[in-house]
């Protein structure tokens, strides 16, 4: 195969007129970055939600969160955007489905919750294991201080928790930046969307994508540095993530 390599096709002029090439791949890194963050904030509210519940002893609580959890992690990504896209605004009274078929920046919004809530399911999943894994004793003794179950969990069992899950909840946050890429199929013009259409039109395929593998792992270099600070600096000695 005989391809011709044009590196300087990213200061070229792209067809939309707004930029060069890697203006648009640029504007694509910026939607991610804003997609993720988005999605990581609704994984981590919803997750620590049904994380909790999951560990509460009235059963019916317990119940509706395992089906929140079962959903959300069996059901495809790809299948849950699709539905949350195009299939809800139909299920929905008239009035409520046009206003989401005409919310500005529709398959941002979608992105980055549908993105969210899948991940939610997996964040809630190890808040639980890491709420389990912590000795019967520390519930006990909020519970003999006086504390109310909301309050020993927000101050005994939760701030612990969280320090032991810091190394898993790392590898989500980058699940949750690499996920953003299905948002495409919704006409969301993240990094992957941009080089696919940098390849379209300039048939540099390899150049494109190359470009968008570099940003990725710049992006994601950022994620893991910023995680890892945060696990050390609130790491518990003697616990997974301690020293």
């Amino acid at each position: 195969m005989s391809y011709h390599w044009n590196w300087g096709i990213f200061w070229e002029m792209s067809p939309e007129a707004t930029g060069t090439y890697l203006d648009m791949l640029l504007s694509g890194l910026r939607w991610t970055i804003a997609t993720a963050l988005l999605a990581w904030l609704v994984a981590l509210i919803f997750g620590s939600i049904v994380g909790v519940m999951r560990t509460l002893p009235g059963r019916i609580v317990g119940m509706l969160a395992s089906a929140y959890v079962e959903f959300f992690r069996n059901i495809p990504l790809l299948v849950q955007l699709f539905l949350w896209y195009f299939v809800l605004p139909e299920l929905l009274p008239k009035a409520a489905g046009m206003w989401l078929k005409q919310l500005p920046n529709a398959p941002f919004w979608t992105g980055a919750i549908g993105v969210g809530l899948y991940m939610s399911a997996r964040i809630a999943e190890q808040l639980r294991a890491g709420i389990k894994s912590l000795p019967r004793g520390q519930a006990m003794a909020g519970m003999a201080l006086g504390l109310t179950p909301f309050q020993t969990y927000r101050y005994v069992l939760l701030p612990m928790a969280y320090r032991i899950i810091m190394p898993p909840l790392t590898s989500e946050a980058l699940n949750t930046v690499k996920n953003t890429s299905v948002a495409l199929t919704i006409g969301l013009m993240e990094l992957t969307a941009r080089a696919r259409a940098m390849q379209e039109f300039s048939f540099q395929v390899f150049e494109a994508f190359t470009a968008a593998t570099i940003l990725y792992l710049l992006l994601n270099a950022v994620v893991v540095f910023g995680m890892r600070r945060l696990e050390k600096s609130i790491a518990v000695p003697g616990y997974i993530a301690g020293k």
